[in-house]
C-alpha cells in the first residue's frame, strides 16, 4: 500500500506538521513507523531505552531526507522520564498529535521454568510501560489525534514459551479498548495493531536462539495464508492509515498478520 492509496492525490496530508512520539523508535517496527511518519513531514520524537547509536542513526537518516526528528532516552516504565519527554515535545513543537507505543521486550521461557524476576521485567516494560505512555497520551494528545499501541498476534496464537509476553500484550489490548472509551468526546482515536511474524531484529534473534531457525522460519511462513513473513512497512502501512485518514476505527485491535490466526 502506498501513501497515495491511504491519502488520495490532491487531498491535504493528514500528517504534515503533526507531532508524533514513537517509543521503541530506534529499531524494528517502531523505527520504520518513525521513518514513515517523518517522510510525510510529521515531526517525530524517537524514544529509546539504551542504544543511543541506533537512535541517532534514525534521527540522522530522517534529517538527511529533509525530515525533523530527535531522540530521547527513557525507560517507558519511568513515569517521570516519560512525562518529561511529552512536556519537551509540547514545548518544542507546540503540541502532540500522534503517539505510537512500540517499546517491548520478548524473553522466551516455559511457565514451569521462567524466572519470576524476568516476568516482573516483562510486565514492568510491556504492561506498566503501556500504562505510563498511554496516561501521558491521554492527558496531552490534541483533539483529532491518534494513539496506537503495538501489540502482537501472539495474543491469539498463544504459543508455548511466550506466556509472559502474551500476558503483557493481552493487557495492552484491554487497556487500549478501555482508553478508547474513556476518551469519548475528545476526537482522539485509540487502537492497537497486532503484527504477526515480522522481519525484524527481534524475530532474527528468536530464530537464532532456536535449535533449528530455518525450520522455524519455514513453519511460520506455512502458517501464514499470504505465505511470507511480514515486513516493517506492512505494519507501518496500517499505523499510517490509522493515524491519517482512517477515523472510523476506534477501540479496536487490528491484526496485521497476513491472515495468520
Amino acid at each position: 500500500m502506498t501513501v497515495e492509496q491511504i491519502n488520495p492525490a490532491g487531498a491535504p496530508s493528514p500528517w504534515k506538521d503533526k507531532v508524533a512520539i514513537v517509543t521503541g523508535g530506534s529499531r524494528g517496527i517502531g523505527r520504520r513507523i518513525a521513518e514513515r511518519l517523518a517522510q510525510e513531514r510529521c515531526r517525530v520524537v524517537i524514544v529509546y531505552q539504551s542504544d543511543a547509536t541506533k537512535a541517532n542513526e534514525v534521527v540522522a537518516a530522517i534529517s538527511e531526507s529533509g525530515g525533523i526528528a530527535r531522540a530521547e532516552k527513557a525507560n517507558v516504565s519511568d513515569e517521570a522520564a516519560i512525562a518529561a519527554i511529552f512536556e519537551n515535545a509540547e514545548q518544542e513543537f507546540g503540541g502532540i498529535d500522534i503517539v505510537v507505543h512500540a517499546a517491548a521486550i520478548l524473553p522466551v521461557s516455559t511457565l514451569a521454568e521462567v524466572d519470576l524476576a524476568e516476568v516482573d521485567r516483562v510486565l514492568q516494560t510491556n504492561l506498566r510501560g503501556t500504562f505510563v505512555v498511554n496516561q501521558q497520551a491521554a492527558r496531552r494528545v490534541r483533539s483529532g489525534g491518534s494513539i496506537i499501541n503495538i501489540s502482537s498476534a501472539i495474543t491469539r496464537q498463544l504459543v508455548p514459551g511466550y506466556g509472559a509476553y502474551a500476558a503483557s500484550k493481552a493487557g495492552m489490548e484491554a487497556l487500549t479498548v478501555v482508553l478508547a472509551r474513556e476518551l469519548r468526546g475528545r476526537g482522539i482515536t485509540v487502537n492497537a495493531v497486532a503484527p504477526g511474524p515480522t522481519d525484524t531484529e527481534m524475530l532474527t534473534q528468536t530464530l537464532e536462539s532456536s535449535s533449528d531457525g530455518v525450520a522455524m522460519r519455514e513453519a511460520l511462513v506455512s502458517a501464514i495464508p499470504l505465505e511470507r513473513i511480514g515486513t516493517t512497512d506492512d505494519i507501518a502501512d496500517v499505523v499510517l492509515a490509522l493515524t491519517g485518514t482512517v477515523r472510523w476505527v476506534h477501540g479496536q485491535v487490528v491484526h496485521a498478520s497476513g491472515g495468520m490466526v
